[in-house]
């Protein structure tokens, strides 16, 4: 058994296990039917991440086979130190390694923790082409990380990718991509609120009802009752 593994099973305690089964939709037909939880907690598994942040990528890519929940994520996050203190031709790699990973970063958590920080980093100041790719995928988890991964440019003040992506993420069925493009759609707000009221005003009418929630959350009560009233002066 892999070290990392081992340590991790170490840490398992079965009530959160459960609670983590019953959140993350594991049942049959959720979004995450299938998956298995140890029940270890997030900052236990970052602390644990850093005891092992010299893993290889083969050794990564083992992991990430895992079918434990928190032993890919644990994976993702030394793959995401890694990526940080990394030069540019191992960022490269790092990158490459992960988008032929992407079947494996296979839940919200998964795709949060790092779709920003590597896909998006990566993309900055290159061609972007493969999110219009992702965004057109079939798989939940790679339209997720094409919509995150602009988490990235919006901190750069680059908002104009998120909102190209958010139109054609209008129609989508899923509950879990209409919760990530309101978010991303709002992060715009922070950094420009006129530009992020200028696509709402345009797309508000067809938009997802969770999605425009998540868009105007941080807006004034009145304004946010305008959008979701269709009352807009």
């Amino acid at each position: 058994m892999p070290a990392l593994i081992e340590a991790l099973k170490q840490l398992a305690d079965p009530e959160i296990a459960e609670h983590s089964q019953r959140f993350f939709k594991t049942g049959p037909g959720q979004y995450g039917e299938g998956d298995r939880f140890l029940g270890i907690r997030v900052p236990v598994q970052r602390k644990t991440a850093k005891k092992f942040r010299h893993l290889t990528l083969d050794e990564i890519r083992g992991l990430l086979q895992s079918e434990w929940h928190e032993v890919r994520l644990t994976a993702l996050f030394v793959l995401v130190e890694q990526y940080q203190k990394a030069d540019q031709p191992q960022k490269k790699r790092i990158f490459y390694f992960y988008i032929e990973n992407l079947d494996r970063v296979n839940n919200w958590d998964l795709v949060d923790s790092t779709a920003s920080k590597i896909a998006g980093h990566y993309l900055f100041d290159k061609d972007r082409s493969l999110l219009y790719e992702l965004v057109q995928s079939d798989n939940l988890w790679k339209r997720r990380v094409a919509i995150i991964a602009t988490g990235y440019f919006i901190s750069m003040g680059d908002i104009e990718e998120t909102f190209k992506l958010a139109e054609l993420l209008l129609n989508d069925q899923h509950d879990l991509m209409h919760k990530a493009t309101g978010w991303m759609i709002r992060e715009t707000g922070k950094k420009d609120r006129e530009a992020m009221e200028r696509f709402l005003t345009h797309h508000y009418k067809s938009m997802p009802r969770t999605m425009l929630r998540y868009a105007i959350e941080h807006l004034p009560a009145e304004r946010r009752k305008d959008y979701l009233e269709g009352t807009l002066s």
